[in-house]
């Protein structure tokens, strides 16, 4: 029951907003190439879940621009003081904390870190098949599959999303951010591939 529960609970991630530092990403083949152990992470993941690389990364710049320790910005007590975060999303993937725990149980990775970029993106691969399986979304479906990773399953079963225009305007933006990235890695991954066999780390 806890894990139903968890399902149709939304994710409540953070998306647009974050407390670290952005990287701008206009060609995801230059960070890839300069972050080799990112790109065998993410390579690990689309093997293990059948999960595209390119929407993996549209999803992860989405939510933190690959910032590990980002975090949603606190709310202010009128309108002035610091006060608390609206949710306990955090790290790479952005993820609560209810959702995280979902995760590692179901998976196993029970020493799993949200700030370990090999860990957010093994959960973003599961989360595109949970996905798939609980709401029919194709993992190709970068548009959808954000919605869904945003709202929850039950969320987006509901159609919630329809009624939040903002929502729908930053799964647009992720749609087209993975679209770009499909044809730039068309261009560079067998250099990407060669890199991984010859790096160590």
């Amino acid at each position: 029951m806890k894990k139903i529960a968890l399902f149709l609970l939304p994710l409540l991630l953070s998306g647009c907003f974050f407390s670290s530092p952005a990287i701008e990403v206009d060609n995801i083949c230059s960070l890839m190439d300069e972050k080799v152990s990112w790109y065998k992470a993410i390579k690990a993941t689309k093997k293990k879940y059948g999960a595209p690389i390119y929407v993996q990364l549209a999803i992860i710049y989405q939510e933190s621009n690959f910032a590990s320790d980002a975090k949603p910005p606190r709310d202010k007590l009128f309108g002035i003081v610091p006060w608390s975060r609206p949710t306990s999303a955090y790290g790479y993937a952005q993820v609560v904390d209810g959702t995280w725990d979902w995760y590692k149980n179901s998976t196993g990775n029970s020493d799993a870190d949200r700030n370990d970029f090999a860990d957010a993106v093994d959960f973003i691969g599961w989360y595109m098949g949970q996905s798939e399986k609980r709401s029919g979304i194709k993992k190709t479906d970068a548009y959808n599959q954000y919605l869904a990773y945003h709202e929850g399953h039950g969320g987006f079963n509901r159609n919630n999303h329809k009624h939040k225009d903002w929502l729908i305007k930053i799964a647009k933006k992720v749609g087209k951010n993975a679209k770009n990235y499909k044809h730039q890695l068309q261009k560079c991954t067998a250099q990407l591939d060669k890199n991984s066999v010859w790096s160590f780390f």
